[in-house]
């Protein structure tokens, strides 16, 4: 197959972004312009589309440690720094957007914010999203890390927590490492414990997230708050 600079403009991914945007092209293509260049017997779209197929997908791909991705021909330490730093300008991103100021009105954006943040770890982890009285983003904390199924969280130490922060109201979420984001029935009783103590200084539950690999399940739209 020829280079991709010997393609028709129409289907090279680069041109193909600028002229329909992003939400065109195919994870392969994206995949093709962050790796620039392919190998010598592969187009960075024929290597974009191996390096998805060997390794599941693009989520596990982005998920890879620093030796399973540099071991892959085509890739190495240059490209995996590169993608780290892409992976936490996103984050920033996110960050960023929660935290202009403005009181928290999309609770989509909320949701994807904590799902960039928990999704793709391996372990139990409880965080909390402390907000002043107008619902405004104070700051964004991770509470306690667990094993692959339970993570310890104590009352006593988010009361506190949110104190320091002067915290009027909080958006508690946690992830599943099994995918599954069903809440079990230790997530309900958690979140009550948590709710009732935190009652207790003035904070309100706003909602409790509970992250999986699809859309995470919200406590407050199940009327569970």
């Amino acid at each position: 197959m020829p280079p991709i600079r010997d393609w028709p403009a129409a289907e090279r991914p680069r041109e193909r972004l600028l002229a329909a945007g992003p939400g065109a092209l195919s994870d392969a293509e994206l995949l093709a312009i962050f790796l620039r260049t392919g190998v010598p017997v592969e187009s960075a779209v024929d290597l974009a589309r191996r390096l998805l197929r060997d390794f599941g997908g693009l989520r596990a791909l982005l998920q890879a440690d620093a030796q399973r991705f540099c071991a892959q021909a085509g890739l190495g330490p240059a490209k995996y720094a590169q993608l780290q730093a892409v992976l936490e300008m996103a984050r920033r991103h996110l960050a960023e957007s929660l935290q202009r100021g403005d009181a928290l009105t999309d609770p989509d954006a909320v949701a994807h914010y904590l799902c960039h943040q928990l999704r793709d770890l391996h372990h139990e982890v409880f965080a909390l999203l402390y907000l002043d009285n107008q619902h405004r983003v104070l700051a964004f904390e991770r509470i306690s890390e667990g094993t692959l199924d339970a993570a310890a969280v104590y009352s006593r130490e988010v009361v506190r927590r949110a104190l320091q922060h002067h915290a009027a109201a909080v958006i508690l979420a946690h992830n599943h490492p099994s995918g599954v984001a069903e809440p079990s029935p230790a997530d309900r009783a958690l979140t009550q414990r948590l709710q009732s103590a935190l009652a207790l200084v003035d904070i309100r539950v706003l909602d409790h997230l509970v992250i999986g690999d699809g859309p995470p399940v919200s406590f407050a739209r199940r009327g569970w708050l």
